[in-house]
């Protein structure tokens, strides 16, 4: 089951964090999709230092994919090393 969030010109801020967390911790999804939008990135590179920064703040048990514009993140049982 994957969910699909956005992320708009405000960028990453802490509620989009919990929010991603939080839908991981249902335990209801283990892949979340996030569009990130025009009014947030000006080019590709903005898409890669939001990703890096949602992986800092999730940690090593999930990883996350870049297709296009979009991030993917799926989450794993174990740690991954």
């Amino acid at each position: 089951m994957q969910i699909e969030l956005q992320l708009g010109k405000k960028g990453i801020t802490h509620e989009l964090l919990g929010e991603i967390k939080k839908r991981f911790d249902l335990n209801k999804f283990q892949n979340i999709k996030i569009h990130v939008l025009r009014s947030a990135r000006e080019n590709k590179e903005d898409v890669k230092k939001y990703a890096e920064e949602i992986q800092d703040y999730l940690g090593n048990r999930y990883t996350i994919r870049i297709i296009g514009f979009s991030i993917f993140i799926k989450k794993w049982r174990k740690s991954r090393v």
